[in-house]
Formats: C-alpha cells, sequence, structure tokens
C-alpha cells in the first residue's frame, strides 16, 4: 500500500511541491510570454501606430491630442461649430469697428468742456445740454438743411439721367454700346481733385444769362455749383447698377404696356420703374449718403456761410475757433447730423440688401 501510494504520488498523483512548482513554471511562462518584444521595435502591442490614441477598457479609443486637435476634430464632426465661431468674430470685429466710434462720440458729447482728458470708457461727468447747445452757439439746423437740399436735388437728378442711360443699355441695341459703356465707367475712376480747376474756373466766370439771377454772375456760393458736379460723379454707378435691374425686366412686360398704347417712355416709368424698386432703391440711398457727407467740392465752392449753401461738414467744423477748441460740440453735432442717413437707412434696409444682392443667384 505504501509502495503504490509512492507511485501515485510520484506518477500521476498530485504532489503539492510539484503543483507549486508548476503553477510557478506557469506564471514564470505567462510573464515570458507577456515582455516578449514587439516586432515593431519593442513598442507595447497596445499602443497603435499612429501614436494618437491608447486603448482603453473595453477596447474604446481615446483620444490623446492637443486642445487645437480636437477643436478640429470636432469641427469636422460638427460644421456648424465654425460657421457659428466665424459668425460671432466677424459680428464682433464689426460691431468694434463700427460702432465704437458712434460710442465714443457720445461719450465726448456728454462730457463737459475742459474735462475730456479724463475719458476712459465712460464719460467724465453728464453734460446732455451739449445737444442743446449745438444750435444755440451755431445755426446748425441750416447746415443740415443745405446738406439735405442738395443731397435730394443730386439724388434726384442722378436717378432721373441713370434710369434713362440704364433703360438704353440695358433694353437698347445701337452699336458702340459696350464701349460707351465703358466709358462712362472709366469716369468714376477718376478722383474729384481732378475736376476741381476746370470746374472751379468754370463755375467762377460770370455768365451773362446768370446775371439777372446772381449778383455777379457766377455760380459760386449757390447749390448749382456742387449739385451738378456732385451728381457727375456719382451718376456712373447709378448707371451701372440700373442697367443690370432693367435688363432683367422680361420684355414680354413692356411689350405688352406698349400694345397698350404706352410709349417707350410711359413703358418704362410705369413698368419698368416700379418692377426694379430694389435698384432704383439701392442707387438712390447710395448717392443720397454720399452727396450728404460730400465735402471736397462743398468746401471749395461756398465761403463757410449758412446762407451760402454751406454744408453739415462746415458747421461742425464750426465749433473750433481761434483759441479753442469745443470738441464736445463737434461730436454732439455729428452725432445730431447721421440721425436723418440712420433713420434712411433703417427704413430703406430691405431694398437696399435685396438690390445689393441682386443678380446673385439665377433663376
Amino acid at each position: 500500500m505504501r509502495s503504490n501510494d509512492r507511485d501515485t504520488t510520484r506518477g500521476g498523483g498530485t504532489d503539492p511541491e510539484a503543483s507549486e512548482d508548476g503553477a510557478g513554471s506557469g506564471e514564470g511562462r505567462g510573464e515570458s510570454r507577456r515582455r516578449v518584444p514587439a516586432p515593431d521595435g519593442g513598442r507595447a502591442p497596445n499602443r497603435l501606430a499612429d501614436g494618437g490614441t491608447t486603448l482603453g477598457a473595453g477596447g474604446d479609443a481615446e483620444l490623446d491630442r492637443g486642445p487645437f486637435s480636437r477643436w478640429v476634430d470636432r469641427s469636422i464632426q460638427n460644421p456648424q461649430r465654425v460657421y457659428r465661431a466665424m459668425f460671432y468674430v466677424a459680428a464682433i470685429f464689426f460691431l468694434f469697428t463700427t460702432l465704437f466710434p458712434f460710442y465714443w462720440l457720445l461719450m465726448v458729447a456728454l462730457t463737459p468742456e475742459g474735462q475730456l482728458q479724463d475719458i476712459v470708457f465712460t464719460p467724465n461727468g453728464f453734460n446732455p445740454g451739449a445737444f442743446v447747445e449745438v444750435f444755440q452757439t451755431l445755426p446748425f439746423h441750416w447746415y443740415m438743411f443745405n446738406s439735405f437740399v442738395i443731397a435730394t436735388a443730386s439724388t434726384v437728378l442722378v436717378l432721373v439721367v441713370a434710369s434713362l442711360a440704364g433703360y438704353a443699355f440695358g433694353r437698347l441695341e445701337f452699336p458702340g454700346k459696350t464701349p460707351l459703356m465703358l466709358l462712362v465707367l472709366l469716369v468714376s475712376f477718376f478722383p474729384p481733385a481732378a475736376f476741381f480747376i476746370p470746374l472751379n474756373d468754370l463755375f467762377n466766370t460770370p455768365v451773362e444769362i446768370l446775371e439777372p439771377v446772381m449778383s455777379d454772375g457766377t455760380l459760386y456760393n449757390t447749390p448749382g455749383a456742387m449739385v451738378m458736379p456732385i451728381s457727375a460723379i456719382f451718376m456712373p454707378l447709378a448707371i451701372f447698377i440700373l442697367t443690370t435691374f432693367y435688363a432683367q425686366i422680361p420684355d414680354g412686360l413692356e411689350d405688352a404696356a406698349r400694345v397698350e398704347g404706352t410709349t417707350r417712355l410711359g413703358a418704362l416709368f410705369r413698368v419698368i420703374i416700379p418692377l426694379s424698386a430694389p435698384g432704383v432703391a439701392t442707387a438712390g440711398v447710395l448717392t443720397f449718403i454720399a452727396v450728404y457727407n460730400e465735402f471736397f467740392f462743398s468746401y471749395l465752392m461756398t465761403d463757410g456761410e449758412p446762407e451760402n449753401w454751406a454744408p453739415i461738414l462746415e458747421g461742425i467744423l464750426g465749433y473750433q475757433g481761434q483759441y479753442e477748441i469745443l470738441f464736445n460740440l463737434m461730436a454732439a453735432a455729428s452725432i445730431i447730423g447721421v440721425l436723418p442717413v440712420a433713420i434712411l437707412v433703417i427704413v430703406a434696409q430691405e431694398k437696399i440688401v435685396s438690390g445689393l444682392t441682386a443678380g446673385a443667384l439665377k433663376e
């Protein structure tokens, strides 16, 4: 019995020491298997070849990148993030560069005179009376009236002439059409200063026809000395805009109006212009704003007095004297002067946007 027990233990039995040795040898073999170097140079097998991801629990890949790489990856997966970010950046930049000057004007206008050097982002004091002193120190309302009349007259003249020219260029065929259109557009490329010397000589030369109306027979210190050159400068842009719109009107609508007995001129004002309202509004508003803010010709063609049709910028510069400059009144006058243009843009903004974007899509 003892020999059998010994044989069993030696042969197929379970010797505790042998079991322990076997377990130890198994662990040793397992460790040796895990420590076998990888064929790619000794890197751990759970490290991906690109070095960018690490396998975690459950086989999920977790990103191991920098902040910019993670933002790019999220942007690719969700492009709306990029669009929103670009919109916010552009909006903030636009608001800062456009509205901040007006905010600074308001701060200067509300700060009492003599305390302007201490302005940071809030007014140093509070003086809303500056908006009343603007009209008490100078007849600023006359300067605004002069600019409004000159801008209105120039806009009407530009729209009438540009409508006729736009109809001819957009809806009629005649020899030399393209070269003539290029010649008209070429005028807008010249700087206004190039026309001053001949125009100044022309408007300061006495004309016999004007002597009964003007004291010296010249156009100096009259609205005509500003309306005619300013209208000529802004005419090419209006012609180009209206030509584009008038050319898009179907011929059948004009033919139907002419069948009813309407002339070409009647069809222009009854059919073409109403259907091209966004283009007409765009050309009119752009011309009005440009003429209302014009300074070059108005400064040279008038003596700066409100009764001689001096524009609004002459009034703003009138608050600087020989010994002092009333910056708060100049700022208040600038804010008051820009209000008519701001109201005009707000009222006509839909027409302006539709007019500027017309032609971007083809039907």
